[in-house]
């Protein structure tokens, strides 16, 4: 694994992401925790209906409502998972959650939709997550 996954995997341990994700995959995924590429771990199973995504990071930790594997055949989004993973070593951790969600209210307002405004769902690559950029509902004239 190279050096840069590595410090991510630690710092979202130390800022207590990573334990929080598997904290949460034990309390509401079926499957067990996989090992995933470059440091990530990856839960299966996660069944509850927030948030609605088919996959959502925290920490090191991607959740998925399918199998694990499901994910490993989604490159695509894989990276991009792995990029909200490089965001909250950046964003010291769970204290990323209130700026992500405050920027997915302005984005819904905007364009009704939660990602196509999120500078964090755009700089882990809009497309890849499997959103797709949408107009602004209204322009000042």
């Amino acid at each position: 694994m190279r050096a840069a996954y590595r410090l991510r995997q630690a710092v979202n341990v130390a800022n207590l992401s990573t334990p929080l994700g598997l904290l949460l995959a034990a309390a509401a995924a079926r499957g067990p925790v996989r090992r995933g590429p470059d440091g990530l771990l990856i839960a299966g199973g996660y069944r509850p209906p927030v948030p609605v995504a088919s996959a959502f990071t925290l920490g090191n930790v991607v959740l998925v409502r399918h199998d694990a594997a499901s994910l490993l055949d989604r490159p695509a989004l894989l990276r991009h998972e792995a990029r909200h993973s490089t965001q909250y070593a950046w964003c010291l951790g769970p204290a990323m959650i209130p700026p992500y969600l405050l920027c997915a209210g302005i984005s819904m307002l905007l364009c009704g939709d939660h990602a196509s405004y999120n500078p964090f769902e755009r700089l882990a690559g809009l497309e890849e997550g499997g959103y797709r950029r949408r107009p602004v509902r209204f322009r000042r004239r």
